[in-house]
């Protein structure tokens, strides 16, 4: 009996820290990248399912990484707005990357540079303070702009990713800004079908920071 009891208790045991073990695996929280962009992330004019950044949660299963992917872009998005929601987004997610992408509307409003500069490092900062990786996510802007402005504009962001050491996407847009049939009525905004290009883009700079 006494043998048999303490089998019992054995097992019991056994079974108990199986369970608890079991438990901790469920509940441990999937670390998460966060995504904070303006209408090029928003997924603008298109279904949600069909934008870069949901494609990218599917690349991210299809690779077994276990990542989530939580999107705030919104569309109309500036960096001034992204700087005053970022703090509570970093708060109530705990991002282990942010994707920041953001400065498009800064430009195509041409808003003051030296403030997008400053608000895109403020940014930086903030997650970095949180322990978040940064991928940083360069723009471009029509030609219509010109030469001098877009090339300021274009080199901010390369300042930035440099000066910081930060992992970068120098143009979100690279592989499709020059086939009009790729963008939406308005020439700004990527069709579905383009999409996958931009994930294309910033995977190979996403990928050795998971």
């Amino acid at each position: 009996m006494i043998i048999q009891y303490r089998q019992l208790r054995a097992v019991q045991v056994v079974l108990i820290l199986w369970l608890l073990l079991s438990f901790n695996l469920q509940a441990a929280p999937q670390p998460t990248i966060l995504v904070l962009g303006d209408s090029l992330s928003a997924a603008h004019g298109i279904n949600e399912e069909q934008g870069w950044v949901a494609l990218l949660q599917q690349q991210l299963r299809k690779s077994n990484y276990r990542y989530q992917v939580v999107n705030i872009s919104i569309s109309g998005e500036t960096s001034q707005g992204g700087l005053s929601r970022l703090s509570r987004a970093l708060e109530q997610y705990h991002p282990q990357l942010l994707i920041l992408a953001l400065g498009a509307n800064d430009g195509l409003r041409g808003n003051s540079l030296k403030q997008l500069k400053q608000n895109l490092e403020r940014m930086i900062k903030l997650a970095q303070q949180q322990k978040s990786k940064v991928l940083l996510v360069g723009m471009q802007l029509p030609p219509n702009y010109g030469v001098q402005f877009n090339q300021q504009f274009r080199s901010l962001f390369a300042d930035i990713a440099q000066q910081q050491a930060l992992p970068f996407v120098p143009f979100l847009l690279e592989k499709m800004a020059r086939d009009n049939g790729l963008f939406q009525a308005d020439g700004l905004h990527p069709r579905a079908q383009a999409q996958p290009l931009l994930l294309e883009v910033v995977w190979p700079a996403l990928e050795p920071l998971l």
